[in-house]
């Protein structure tokens, strides 16, 4: 089920395990450092070392945000020789996020809803 198929059928409750899967998700984004650190990496790869210096933070601290995001799914990890390197996993991570920075753009100018 997709929320944004015309099939959709709002008055159905999705399973348990996917509501479960998406609060823990929603959670990482409460965060501001791990909503800053996911926005970057859904425009490129960085390594722990580039992402840190990107959101100026210490790495120990960008490792420990990153192995929660992989954890619920939010983003992936390849190895490049020695040094793993991130990105965020998929295009639905990128359109969750984007929702949720257009809201909040909506609510700062006092613009209206729209569907």
């Amino acid at each position: 089920m997709h929320a944004n198929d015309p099939g959709a059928t709002w008055p159905h409750l999705p399973p348990d395990e996917q509501i479960d899967i998406a609060v823990d998700s929603l959670r990482m984004l409460a965060d501001p450092t791990r909503l800053r650190m996911l926005w970057l990496l859904c425009g490129q790869e960085y390594d722990v070392t580039s992402l840190a210096r990107a959101v100026g933070i210490a790495r120990p601290a960008v490792s420990q945000h990153l192995t929660k995001l992989r954890l619920t799914g939010l983003v992936t990890t390849r190895r490049d020789g020695r040094r793993a390197v991130y990105r965020a996993k998929g295009g639905h991570v990128r359109r969750m996020l984007a929702e949720a920075l257009e809201a909040a753009h909506h609510h700062l100018a006092g613009l209206p809803d729209h569907d």
